[in-house]
C-alpha cells in the first residue's frame, strides 16, 4: 500500500512542540522523518514532566510521546565535524528540512540557506521562529504563552483576566501552518525542480487565526473583548448551567432561534431578542432567562430535548470521557503502537482520514515515538548504502 508521502525524506532538526508537530504531520502521511537530536538528552521535551512513564532508569515523557510518532531518532553533535558531515549527507538525500532554531543559529553551524541549497537545490526548508526571522523583534526567543499574549489571543480569552488556552495553541498552529506551507513548496518543486524556504512563526500563527476578531478591529475599529464561554458575535451560543451540570448550545441562525426560544419559554419576537444583534446586545438578560429555564431539569434531559428539536448542543467532556467515547474511536483518533520499552501504548491519532484505494493513503502502520538514538545504526547504514 503506497502512502501519500512515502517517497519523501524529512530531516527534523526541531525540538519542543511547533517543529516536531509539523514533522509529525508529514510522518503521519507516510514521509520518512529522521529526527536529529543532541546526544546529551535529545529533544528538550524528553525531560518535560511529570508525568513520566516506564522504569526510572528508562523513563519517557508523555509530552515527548505526544509530538513524535512516526519518526526515527538519530543523535549527532552538529557543533562537531562528524555531526556536520552527517547532516550534510542527510541534506543531500532529503526533500524537506525543518528547523526551529533562533534566527542565525543554523548559519553559525555552517548550514545557511545558501549552503543548504548548494548541497541540495530541491530542498524545501521549513523555518519556524518565535516572532519572525526579521523585523525589529525578529531575534526574540519564542515560547507559546508569550506568543499567545503578544499576539492578542489572551486578550480575548477568559472571563475576567486574560487567559491562555488549555493547549500550547501557538506552537500547534505554527506546526500546522508550517506543514501546509511545506506541502505547497513541494508542489511548486514538482514543476520547477527547485526548493525554497517556507517561514512561519508563533506570532504569525496566532494572528493568522484572529478571524472575525481581527476584522472587528481592522475594519470596524472596535477592540474585541473577553466574553468567557460565550460567542462574541452570536447569541445564544455558549455554556449554560442546568439543574445538575452544564450544556453548550449553539443557536446559529434565525430559524434555529425561532425553534429554540419556545423550548425555554421565550417569545422569539421579544424585542430584546428578535434578531441576533438584539440578542448580543442583551446577552446577560438572555443568558439569565435560558438558565432559569434550564434550572428545572438535568443536563441529560435538556440535551435530549434539544437534539429532538434539531438544536446543536453538547456536553463538556473530560479527557477520559473523550477517549472512551465510541465516536472518538470510530474516527481513528486513538491508535495503539508498540513502544520499544513501554510495550503497547495508546496515543491520540492523526486527525486526517482518506478514502482507501489500492494506490494512495495515509500511513497504515503507525510508528511509536522513538527512543533517543534508536535509529542511529539503521540511518547511518542507509546513508552508506545510498551514497
Amino acid at each position: 500500500m503506497q502512502n501519500l508521502l512515502s517517497d519523501l525524506v524529512v530531516v527534523d532538526l526541531t525540538r519542543a512542540l511547533a517543529g516536531p508537530h509539523a514533522a509529525m504531520m508529514l510522518g503521519d502521511l507516510g514521509a520518512r522523518v529522521i529526527k536529529v537530536e543532541t546526544p546529551a538528552g535529545g529533544d528538550d521535551s524528553r525531560g518535560w514532566g511529570p508525568p513520566f512513564v516506564g522504569p526510572d532508569e528508562d523513563r519517557e515523557s508523555t509530552y515527548f510521546l505526544s509530538a513524535n510518532r512516526n519518526k526515527e531518532s538519530v543523535t549527532a553533535d552538529l557543533k562537531s565535524d562528524e555531526g556536520r558531515e552527517f547532516l550534510t549527507q542527510l541534506v543531500r538525500r532529503a526533500d524537506v528540512l525543518i528547523e526551529n532554531f533562533r534566527p542565525g543559529v543554523l548559519d553559525r553551524l555552517g548550514f545557511s540557506v545558501e549552503r543548504l541549497h548548494e548541497l541540495n537545490p530541491g530542498l524545501v526548508i521549513l523555518s519556524i521562529t518565535g516572532f519572525g526571522h526579521d523585523g525589529p523583534e525578529g531575534g526574540r526567543a519564542g515560547y507559546d504563552q508569550i506568543a499567545q499574549g503578544e499576539g492578542g489571543l489572551m486578550s480575548i480569552t477568559g472571563a475576567v483576566e486574560p487567559t491562555k488556552t488549555g493547549v500550547p495553541i501557538a506552537d500547534l498552529l505554527a506546526g500546522m501552518y508550517g506543514a501546509y506551507g511545506a506541502l505547497a513548496a513541494l508542489h511548486e518543486r514538482s514543476v520547477t525542480g527547485k526548493g525554497r524556504v517556507v517561514r512561519t512563526s508563533l506570532l504569525a500563527s496566532v494572528v493568522g487565526v484572529h478571524a472575525f476578531h481581527g476584522t472587528k478591529w481592522t475594519v470596524a475599529g472596535e477592540l474585541p473583548e473577553r466574553v468567557g464561554n460565550h460567542h462574541a458575535q452570536i447569541a445564544p451560543y455558549g455554556l449554560f448551567r442546568t439543574q445538575d451540570d452544564t450544556v453548550q448550545v449553539a443557536v446559529g441562525s434565525e430559524g434555529q432561534w425561532k425553534t429554540f426560544a419556545p423550548i425555554v419559554g421565550l417569545d422569539p419576537t421579544d424585542e430584546r431578542f428578535a434578531t441576533n444583534a438584539d440578542r448580543v446586545a442583551h446577552r446577560d438578560q438572555l443568558t439569565a432567562a435560558i438558565e432559569a429555564a434550564f434550572a428545572s431539569e438535568s443536563a441529560d434531559l435538556w440535551l435530549r430535548r434539544l437534539a429532538d428539536a434539531g438544536i446543536p448542543a453538547g456536553k463538556v467532556r473530560d479527557f477520559q470521557q473523550v477517549y472512551d467515547w465510541e465516536q472518538t474511536k470510530s474516527q481513528g483518533l486513538l491508535i495503539e503502537v508498540d513502544h520499544p520499552t513501554l510495550g503497547p501504548i495508546n496515543l491520540p491519532g492523526p486527525p486526517l482520514r482518506f478514502d482507501e484505494n489500492p494506490h494512495a493513503g495515509a500511513r497504515r502502520k503507525n510508528l511509536p515515538p522513538p527512543k533517543l538514538g534508536e535509529h542511529n545504526q539503521t540511518v547511518r547504514t542507509w546513508l552508506t548504502d545510498h551514497p
